[in-house]
């Protein structure tokens, strides 16, 4: 035996604002085009991807604290205005009550 599992993986990401793991599905691919920061919700467009979490928290907190330069490795400032308003399009899936 190889000692690998059968059993398929699943990919985990950090997020920028509150910097926890989450499964790669549950965050926002962000990627870099020309100064903007754009969503990537299907996760194809070409370049660096950050992640966040699909809230207007965590991309707050992961603007306030400039990860957006070290995710990108690049200079900032970067425009997040096209990101909020597909935050503000999309609804956050609330997880159901127990």
């Amino acid at each position: 035996m190889s000692g690998r599992t059968h059993a398929r993986a699943c990919p985990e990401r950090t997020c920028l604002g509150c910097r926890e793991r989450a499964a790669k599905g549950d965050l926002l691919r962000i990627v870099e085009i020309e100064g903007d920061c754009v969503p990537d919700p299907r996760g194809t467009l070409p370049g660096r991807g950050a992640y966040v979490h699909p809230t207007p928290v965590c991309l707050d907190l992961a603007v306030r604290r400039r990860a957006f330069n070290r995710a990108y490795r690049a200079r900032g400032p970067f425009d997040t205005t096209e990101l909020r308003r597909f935050l503000e399009r999309t609804p956050v899936e609330q997880p159901p009550l127990q």
